[in-house]
């Protein structure tokens, strides 16, 4: 897995995340599980890696392939 995920974009998924599961405590009944869902942005920002980046050939990591060596 090539990371495609940085900087700003990795905290603002830490971000959201935390605000999706906060629904965990702050709504009742069965609608309180949709707040799992914030594990999905906070996975991908740990991870550096978001599969729909890939999909849509997105990439916010200022990471740079190493440069080949010369012979």
């Amino acid at each position: 897995m090539k990371p495609n995920v940085g900087g700003i974009d990795k905290w603002l998924r830490i971000a959201a995340g935390l605000v999706l599961l906060s629904l965990l405590w702050l709504m009742e009944g069965q609608a309180r599980w949709w707040g799992l869902i914030g594990l999905i942005p906070i996975v991908t920002a740990m991870l550096n890696f978001c599969p729909a980046y890939t999909l849509l050939g997105m990439n916010t990591c200022p990471m740079r392939e190493a440069p080949e060596e010369q012979a």
